[in-house]
């Protein structure tokens, strides 16, 4: 599935707010006739956005009650404009839309100037640094590192390491675009990269802040809109999708 985030508080399912699993699972629920709880690929904060997310449910039966192209096509008519499912598919009991994954990517979109057709979709910056001089920071940024100076403080997550594959900063269509790959990320850390790489840190004073292991050292986190979950690996997904298509 796929959501535009402006509106919601995110994807996990809050009492006080709206959000996107809140909207999946009451479509759900109508064509299903019963409460449909659902598993997310991850959860993205408020205003974050999604080109490729991945949930699963269970279906107590191996008999789906739908064609599969029906049931897409009347559960996008039941959720709002924002949010769309292209696909459903089958996979074994033991598959986890969370846990499963073997990597997933982020982009950050900026826009240098106003622009009326990126409101909300991407931060507007105007003072960004050259993308190349990035790339030379950025890449203190490989490889598997303990990543608190980038994380939310009281996550209560086991570990904040992380295997960071991917890391670049280009241009594109006129903005500026952070590319980053690893096999986990911790709470607001994208953004929390983002918003330090525009503080002109250089190469050796990224590895001095991953190094401190202590957030207070690092720059202010990026805003939320221009945040993008656009891929996620699975062991099982390639092969699962050319057979849907």
């Amino acid at each position: 599935m796929s959501f535009k985030g402006t509106a919601y508080a995110g994807w996990q399912k809050q009492e006080n707010a709206n959000t996107v699993q809140n909207e999946l699972e009451k479509a759900l629920a109508v064509l299903l006739r019963q409460p449909i709880a659902t598993t997310g690929c991850g959860r993205t904060d408020t205003g974050v956005h999604a080109r490729e997310f991945f949930v699963h449910f269970d279906w107590p039966s191996h008999e789906f009650p739908h064609s599969i192209s029906t049931f897409v096509k009347s559960l996008n008519g039941i959720l709002p404009f924002d949010i769309a499912v292209q696909d459903i598919f089958e996979v074994s009991e033991e598959s986890h839309a969370r846990f499963s994954a073997v990597s997933r990517t982020y982009e950050y979109l900026i826009a240098p100037v106003k622009s009326p057709f990126m409101q909300g979709l991407a931060s507007i910056i105007h003072s960004v640094p050259d993308p190349e001089v990035l790339n030379t920071s950025v890449s203190a940024l490989l490889g598997r590192h303990d990543f608190t100076s980038f994380s939310k403080q009281n996550t209560q997550v086991k570990t904040n390491f992380c295997h960071v594959t991917h890391a670049n900063w280009s241009l594109r269509d006129g903005l500026m675009v952070f590319t980053i790959t690893s096999d986990r990320f911790l709470h607001g850390m994208v953004r929390a990269i983002v918003g330090t790489c525009l503080q002109r840190y250089s190469h050796d004073q990224l590895i001095d802040i991953l190094n401190a292991k202590d957030r207070s050292v690092a720059g202010p986190a990026a805003p939320p809109e221009g945040l993008y979950l656009i891929h996620i690996q699975y062991p099982f997904l390639d092969h699962k999708l050319h057979e849907s298509a």
